[in-house]
């Protein structure tokens, strides 16, 4: 069965398959984090977890997003003890 090349062109390849899914694990995790912060600040971090998000949204080069995949974990690891300090109650299993 012969594919039209156009139709071709919307298709990801297995590689970026996988790292948006992680991108949006990544987003998922965040966005259920916020609703550990104090009850003024979430509306201000959701807005930046989006934001941060968004920014990178247009980026395709497969590097750069597992950088920023790495630095968005560093950076919910950060929070979460951060969360943790404050005495808000971890999501941790």
């Amino acid at each position: 069965m012969r594919m039209r090349c156009h139709s071709m062109a919307h298709f990801m390849d297995l590689r970026a398959f996988i790292l948006r899914a992680r991108v949006l694990k990544l987003y998922r995790q965040a966005l259920r984090m916020t609703r550990r912060a104090p009850v003024h600040a979430r509306d201000e971090l959701r807005q930046t977890v989006r934001a941060e998000i968004e920014k990178n949204r247009r980026c395709d080069d497969k590097q750069k997003i597992k950088f920023l995949i790495s630095e968005g974990l560093q950076r919910l690891k950060c929070l979460d003890e951060m969360l943790d300090m404050t005495g808000n109650i971890s999501t941790k299993n």
